[in-house]
């Protein structure tokens, strides 16, 4: 079996740097056409052409979205898109759609191509005839068990790559395949512009009641009928290694950068765990309450266990006990000055988490901070701006300073 291999998510070039340098194997993007993220940052040709330097720099691989379902006009201009992404390096595209999937083989014969969970691949027989077609990698429908995903991997060529998502939010649609945005708002999800109309409050009318809403009750208090749980599978890690998923794939190119930092990390941490020392691993609660601690809807353990357990719930509002207050930008040894850009605003006196890369997070206080113009200042107000803090701890790029909500 191949190498299992963490999957990130990146809405932008700052997000990619992170998911990697936090210990990711490879990262997903988006283009500023053809993927199902419009409403992201995304990534300009030149922006990809950095991102795919950086990480085949430190030995890892980008993958981009080409996964719209497409209309006609959809297609003009996509041969030469491919071929600018060969061009750029990158390492393989995700389709959905067989149009697609012809031009890239046309056009750039030796691209890689994975197959997208839009594809709603759930069965060994439509894996077994992308691989025929040339398909590298079969991205799996969030619909499966565990023990359906053995079975395909069972009756599947091993040098198929078998990837799932095992973090991040769920879709009511089946695989992601949706037209209640397009019905409601005229944003085609399936073309990269949804508008999460699942995540809306429903009320029931009465025909000849106008103006009189009532509530849809799910159970005792619930109306959001079509919100789901949040995947997560970081309890599980022994489970889906053993099911044969060579790729886990965290959801969130719209997320922030401190929640692909928080939840690749701790994945990391649990599958080199179990790999290390299969006959003596011990899920360490701490992996839990880190990823707790990003952006998050209650969390599922999806279908992989069979038919979801409260796929629906009562309200559709995140869950988030932490912020990024800052990112690290330089250190400077010799006078133990760190240059952060402001994401939050924070005070003199406070004590924060500093959220590294590698090893365990710590705390800081900061005592002394300064403005670019060299003032000493009691607050960072203003968004993305730069100063400066007087730490012992040696801090590096790409750390974040977090604090508690509420504090």
């Amino acid at each position: 079996m191949s190498k299992i291999e963490l999957l990130a998510p990146a809405g932008n070039l700052e997000k990619l740097k992170t998911a990697l340098t936090y210990g990711a194997d490879a990262v997903y993007i988006g283009g500023e056409s053809y993927g199902l993220r419009a409403m992201a940052d995304n990534f300009n040709l030149d922006e990809m052409a950095e991102g795919v330097k950086f990480a085949h720099d430190m030995g890892k691989k980008v993958f981009v979205t080409v996964n719209i379902f497409p209309h006609n006009d959809d297609l003009k201009g996509l041969p030469e898109y491919i071929k600018s992404l060969e061009e750029i390096g990158v390492d393989a595209v995700i389709v959905s759609d067989l149009g697609i999937f012809s031009i890239v083989k046309e056009t750039a014969p030796d691209m890689g191509i994975h197959i997208s969970t839009q594809a709603n691949n759930v069965n060994y027989k439509s894996a077994q005839m992308w691989y025929k077609l040339g398909a590298k990698r079969v991205v799996l429908a969030r619909e499966l068990s565990l023990d359906e995903i053995k079975e395909i991997r069972e009756k599947t060529p091993l040098d198929l790559d078998l990837e799932a998502f095992i973090h991040g939010a769920m879709c009511i649609s089946y695989s992601g395949r949706c037209l209640l945005s397009n019905y409601m708002t005229g944003r085609d999800a399936n073309r990269g512009a949804c508008a999460h109309p699942c995540r809306y409050k429903y009320y029931l009318v009465e025909e000849k009641r106008p103006g009189e809403y009532f509530p849809i009750n799910e159970d005792e208090g619930g109306t959001y009928i079509m919100n789901s749980h949040d995947l997560c599978m970081i309890e599980h890690i022994p489970e889906i290694v053993d099911s044969g998923i060579t790729s886990f794939k965290i959801e969130g190119r719209m997320k922030s950068s401190y929640y692909v930092a928080t939840v690749v990390k701790a994945y990391r941490e649990a599958i080199d765990s179990y790999l290390k020392d299969k006959e003596n691993y011990k899920f360490n609660p701490k992996w839990l309450d880190d990823v707790s601690k990003a952006s998050h809807r209650n969390f599922s353990t999806g279908f992989y266990f069979g038919k979801p357990q409260a796929q629906i719930y009562t309200n559709s509002s995140y869950i988030r006990s932490h912020d990024i207050v800052g990112m690290v930008k330089e250190y400077d040894k010799e006078n133990g000055i760190a240059t952060i850009e402001q994401r939050n605003r924070v005070f003199k006196g406070e004590t924060l988490e500093v959220l590294t890369p590698k090893g365990e997070n710590f705390n800081i206080v900061l005592n002394e901070m300064w403005n670019s113009e060299g003032q000493v200042i009691d607050v960072a107000p203003h968004p993305q701006m730069i100063y400066k803090i007087k730490t012992d701890r040696e801090l590096k790029p790409l750390d974040m300073l977090v604090k508690e909500k509420g504090e």
